[in-house]
């Protein structure tokens, strides 16, 4: 017999994967549930909507994600390559859930994290610029981020020269 949070853990393992191969919105309840031998009731027990479901498979990459923003902004001095580094690892940890949520940007409305994400890359570029940045300045932190994402993202398994390359890249496109 399954205990609770073992059907809940394989719901999320079995979700992301189809969510991953499929698409959210191309994945019905009753895929997942069969896929896991389950009834789609025991699939609603645990979960009642298949946003429910997104949610709590996105929720680790938004707390290591803030986790990650809330000690850049409580350190005394900020070190942009070392965040860029760690920035990279909390994308790469979570680079299957990104890759959904990139793959169905609609689901990013559908939970309501486009404000989020908005904010989060605001954060990201006060950390890397401070206070006060210039437009062109924006405009590099934009370029440093997004090709630093893109990077944790598309490298399946990253090796220390695959992140070193990526912080670096970001370094340069930071610098005036």
């Amino acid at each position: 017999m399954r205990q609770r949070n073992d059907t809940r853990a394989e719901i999320r393992a079995v979700a992301l994967e189809l969510f991953a191969e499929k698409g959210f919105g191309k994945t019905s309840l009753r895929e997942i549930a069969d896929r896991l031998g389950i009834t789609k009731a025991a699939l609603y027990y645990h979960f009642p909507a298949k946003t429910d479901l997104l949610r709590e498979l996105v929720q680790p990459l938004l707390d290591d994600v803030a986790a990650l923003l809330d000690a850049a902004e409580r350190a005394d001095e900020r070190d942009p390559r070392a965040f860029l580094g760690d920035y990279f690892d909390a994308i790469s940890r979570n680079r299957t859930v990104f890759m959904v949520l990139l793959n169905d940007i609609g689901t990013l409305e559908e939970l309501g994290l486009v404000t989020e994400i908005f904010a989060w890359r605001g954060r990201v570029h006060g950390v890397l610029l401070g206070p006060d940045p210039t437009a062109v300045d924006e405009v590099r932190a934009t370029v440093a981020t997004g090709g630093l994402q893109d990077a944790a993202i598309l490298a399946a398994d990253p090796s220390p020269e695959v992140r070193q390359a990526a912080v670096e890249a970001a370094c340069r496109a930071l610098s005036s």
